[in-house]
C-alpha cells in the first residue's frame, strides 16, 4: 500500500512540474529586468486593448530565465524598450520621417512609439 501511494505521489510531483516546463515551451528566455522592459513598455500602446495586447502577447512570447543578448533593448529619451515594436502606420511615417531627418532607426522607433499616440 505504501509503494501505491508513493507512486501516485511521485507522478503527481512529476506531471505538475511537467505542467510548468509545458507552460514555458517554445517561450524565448530573458532575465527579469528585461522582462520587466517588455512588460513596462506596454503602456506605450495606443488603447487600453492595445496596452492589455501587448502584455498578453509578452506573457506568450517569453519566459524568465537568463539574459538574452540578443534581445534587442535600447534606452533614448529616458524610455527602455527590448524586442520589435508593433508600431502604427502613423508611427512608422514618423520613424521614416525622422530617420530622412538624421535620427538613428531605433531612436527615432523608440521616440515615436513612446510618444505618438497611435492614429
Amino acid at each position: 500500500m505504501k509503494w501505491i501511494i508513493s507512486a501516485v505521489v511521485l507522478a503527481a510531483t512529476a506531471f505538475a512540474g511537467g505542467g510548468a516546463a509545458l507552460a514555458n515551451a517554445g517561450k524565448e528566455p530573458v532575465s527579469r529586468e528585461q522582462y520587466r522592459t517588455l512588460i513596462n513598455q506596454c503602456r506605450y500602446a495606443g488603447s487600453e486593448t492595445a496596452r492589455q495586447n501587448c502584455r498578453a502577447e509578452v506573457r506568450k512570447t517569453y519566459r524568465i530565465g537568463a539574459w538574452n543578448s540578443a534581445l534587442n533593448c535600447r534606452t533614448y529619451s529616458s524610455v527602455t524598450v527590448c524586442g520589435k515594436l508593433n508600431l502604427s502606420a502613423h508611427q512608422r511615417a514618423c520613424v521614416r520621417d525622422f530617420v530622412q531627418r538624421g535620427l538613428t532607426y531605433n531612436r527615432a522607433e523608440v521616440e515615436c512609439y513612446a510618444y505618438l499616440k497611435s492614429n
